[in-house]
């Protein structure tokens, strides 16, 4: 098997930064008599984007359902700049902003692309219910504005021709582009985004690439769970790997591609 590439082409002018954005520290979790994460802490610096990885049932998801909210954590904490993100709930973790996609697309499927991305964009709006009844013109700016930012967003993740479609009849790549609008919606500091490429062909997977790296040139950073190790390995600025919800290592993708531990819980051919 060839070797994955590895590297962002941003890492260097990162590297000068590292301004922590996301701060883990001590996260653990236990379901009963299973302990799903022990003791996780990261950063994730502003402007990179870093990659967690690690075998089914590694605790990647967990950790991201600990992050927004889904889940309370038993010891730990959790922060994004100042803001102590543990103990909300996740509309509260998405007003801080941290969103989040989805391993299982979770669209409205009756409704269409652009309204798809109008529910995420009504996170970030001040009408209430008084506004919208009277049609106030404070409401109907705002209401124009949206409409605006959402056409702009589809425009962004490169499905504005789907806008009136229904969300359910787009291909599946463009549904996990959609879902991506619709988070960006939000207007967030963070997006994590849980295996975006599953399902996509080669194509996709590369057209993926460039999305995730053209946002994170208009500053967005991201956190990213993804199992192709060669787009992972390509993408992230830095990597953290879990394994029984133990994280086993962390660094660059050249370090932890040839670290042994992740090679046998994890890469094993697929290393460099």
């Amino acid at each position: 098997m060839s070797a994955p590439k590895v590297g962002n082409p941003l890492s260097s002018k990162l590297d000068a930064e590292l301004t922590p954005l996301l701060t883990v520290s001590g996260v653990s979790k236990a379901f009963g008599g299973l302990q799903a994460l022990s003791d996780i802490s990261l950063q994730v610096h502003a402007g990179e984007i870093f990659g967690l990885i690690g075998p089914n049932g590694a605790g990647k998801t967990t950790l991201f359902n600990a992050l927004t909210g889904l889940y309370s954590i038993d010891r730990g904490e959790v922060r994004l700049n100042d803001t102590r993100l543990d103990g909300r709930k996740p509309h509260q973790v998405l007003h801080a902003g941290l969103a989040r996609t989805f391993q299982n697309i979770r669209l409205f499927a009756e409704m269409t692309a652009l309204e798809n991305v109008l529910v995420g964009r009504h996170a970030r709006t001040n009408s209430g219910v008084v506004g919208a009844v009277l049609r106030l013109p404070g409401t109907r700016r705002e209401e124009a504005d949206s409409h605006e930012r959402a056409h702009a967003l589809l425009r962004r993740v490169g499905i504005a021709q789907h806008a009136n479609h229904l969300a359910k009849n787009l291909p599946y790549g463009d549904q996990r582009r959609l879902e991506i609008a619709r988070a960006l919606a939000t207007e967030p500091k963070l997006l994590a985004i849980d295996e975006p490429a599953a399902g996509m062909n080669k194509a996709e997977r590369m057209a993926l690439r460039e999305l995730l790296l053209q946002l994170q040139a208009d500053g967005l950073t991201q956190l990213l769970i993804e199992h192709d190790v060669k787009l992972v390995m390509g993408l992230c600025t830095r990597l953290a790997v879990l394994d029984y919800g133990v994280k086993i290592a962390e660094g660059t993708p050249d370090v932890v591609s040839r670290d042994p531990k992740v090679i046998a819980a994890y890469l094993g051919d697929e290393a460099l």
